[in-house]
């Protein structure tokens, strides 16, 4: 049985508290400012966030990984990479969310990328946080470069079976992903029906601006929520999608 890490046990208290995870996304490439990355990150923290991932789909390197990470030491929450390859890797990380693209139709970004990062992850002393990875709906960039299947967003029967998939590999979460920037969410309804037929942990993000939508989705089942592009277009909203989960939280 693989021994938990600090942040990995961290997490699932959580979980085990009935308390939903919530997770800001910091794209390293849309970062102009590290002043203004500080103030956003102390107002998230501030309003409850449970961690940060840091990671992007295009243009990131590892100097300006390890820049953001630096910011973020400050804060007392776990500080996790969100990989789109293995370019993202830091020992400046708390974790990084192991992830294999379950829905892609490249090899590499199944189990490829997993094996040249392995040895990496292991040599600088990173917890790895086991994670499927499932592209739903719109899928955005993601989707273009991981070569996805897309998983259609009325389609929650194909998402049990790749939750299922991922729960009997032995992965401790799955994150069911609509795209940075999506239209729409990954539905409730297929949040709800995952978590019906599944015990996997389920993380979702794509598409999240509102406190609504987001109370929906952890009412539906879902244990941890990822915003990213509402933190950068409108950080109040931000701060009341975080606050709204807490509420759920006190009222169950």
């Amino acid at each position: 049985m693989r021994i938990k890490g600090k942040t990995a046990k961290y997490l699932q208290k959580l979980i085990d508290e009935g308390q939903p995870i919530h997770f800001s996304l910091i794209d390293p490439d849309k970062v102009k400012d590290i002043q203004s990355l500080s103030k956003v990150a102390s107002s998230l923290f501030k309003a409850g966030t449970s961690a940060f991932l840091i990671g992007g789909t295009l243009g990131v390197s590892k100097e300006k990984l390890d820049s953001i990470l630096s910011v973020l030491q400050d804060f007392s929450v776990p500080k996790i990479i969100f990989p789109s390859n293995i370019n993202l890797i830091s020992e400046k990380a708390d974790a990084i969310l192991f992830m294999s693209l379950l829905n892609s139709d490249d090899l590499y970004y199944v189990i490829g990328a997993q094996v040249s990062a392995s040895i990496i992850v292991k040599t600088i002393g990173l917890e790895p946080i086991p994670t499927g990875y499932l592209i739903v709906g719109h899928g955005g960039t993601a989707a273009h470069i991981g070569r996805a299947r897309v998983v259609p967003y009325d389609n929650p029967e194909l998402a049990v079976a790749y939750a299922l998939a991922a729960e009997y590999m032995g992965m401790e979460y799955l994150y069911l992903e609509a795209g940075s920037g999506a239209p729409d969410t990954v539905r409730p309804e297929m949040v709800k029906f995952v978590s019906k037929y599944s015990e996997i942990n389920l993380i979702v993000g794509g598409g999240i601006r509102t406190p609504e939508r987001a109370v929906e989705l952890v009412k539906a089942g879902a244990k941890a929520l990822v915003t990213g592009n509402v933190i950068e277009t409108d950080i109040e909203r931000a701060i009341k999608i975080i606050e709204a989960m807490q509420r759920v939280y006190r009222i169950e």
